[in-house]
């Protein structure tokens, strides 16, 4: 089965906030954590159901841990689609991502 990634415009906002401090530390940072968040994300579309289940209410959500930063992906399978619902430093407060659910 083929998924579609669709990403949420709160997970939008984590990367471009993730992207622009990491510039900020060192030029090309960002453009290499978006390229480990590219190559995660097509992990999950390729493999879906490998990651851990981390959070099960009305919707599951499982959780991709991030190669070289310290960073998760978080996405809900819904049929055919992968929504990305946070992509969020790992010290932060998971009770931050489950709200948009």
């Amino acid at each position: 089965m083929t998924y579609q990634v669709l990403l949420s415009p709160e997970a939008e906002i984590d990367l471009e906030d993730a992207y622009n401090w990491y510039e900020e530390q060192n030029a090309g940072l960002g453009s290499e954590f978006i390229r480990v968040i590219d190559a995660s994300l097509s992990a999950i579309q390729r493999n879906p159901f490998a990651y851990a289940l981390v959070f099960q209410q009305e919707r599951q959500v499982r959780r991709k841990l991030i190669r070289k930063f310290p960073y998760s992906v978080f996405y809900c399978v819904e049929d055919a689609i992968i929504v990305i619902v946070a992509c969020f430093h790992v010290k932060r407060d998971p009770q931050e991502w489950q709200k948009r659910l």
